[in-house]
């Protein structure tokens, strides 16, 4: 039964998770607020959910781009390089943005009499982004529990594992990666350089998978 709704992006991680769960999902929804990759992930989101016969939707959140602080909202020159682990990787956490993201997407999941929200974040995200760990997701899910209806809660089932786990769940589905996106200075090939591409570039390469991604800095 397809009772689900997933928060996809068009990165690595949400289109394994659209793939991996399909036979549940009845929606695809991403956001565009104003990040200088949106422009390059979205429309990967949406090639994904066609081919699975899985309704797309883009939702607006430029109040976001105005109003938020994150060097993913200033431009390619902001973005730091270097691991994820690096300190300066802080700063390209945009404020709350999946619990808003979460929000929006579970008065959409109730208004179409869907009873779950998929988001794929994974154990990586932990040490930068507050709003990826175990103990934020439950919550937000409480919430989302008690205030709607439906008791829609979120399916979050990455949480805990490694973004090669993940590269290796989509190996087995037979996924192509040169049809997601992961930098985040959005320009027309991938930096290389950024904690997004070393993370892309480590998960394939110990997966296993032949990385097709073009990057400036190989």
């Amino acid at each position: 039964m397809k009772d689900s709704l997933i928060i996809v992006s068009g990165g690595m991680d949400s289109i394994t998770l659209l793939h991996e769960y399909a036979h549940q999902i009845a929606l695809g929804i991403s956001f565009d607020y104003g990040a200088n990759h949106n422009q390059n992930e979205i429309p990967f989101a949406k090639l994904h959910c066609e081919r699975l016969g899985i309704r797309h939707l883009v939702i607006p959140l430029d109040f976001m781009h105005r109003y938020f602080k994150s060097s993913l909202l200033e431009g390619a020159e902001a973005i730091p390089e270097g691991h994820y682990e690096d300190e300066n990787m802080k700063s390209t956490v945009v404020p709350f943005r999946n619990g808003i993201m979460l929000s929006i997407a579970c008065g959409i999941a109730e208004s179409h009499g869907l009873k779950k929200v998929l988001i794929a974040n994974h154990g990586g995200d932990h040490a930068i982004y507050p709003d990826c760990r175990s103990s934020f997701i439950q919550a937000m899910s409480s919430a989302m529990e008690n205030g709607t209806y439906e008791h829609i809660q979120i399916f979050a089932p990455y949480t805990t594992i490694t973004k090669t786990e993940i590269a290796l769940h989509g190996k087995k589905l037979g996924i192509d990666y040169s049809e997601t996106w992961s930098c985040y200075k959005g320009g027309e090939k991938h930096c290389g350089c950024c904690g997004t591409c070393i993370e892309r570039k480590e998960a394939l390469r110990e997966a296993g998978i032949e990385d097709h991604t073009e990057y400036l800095v190989p």
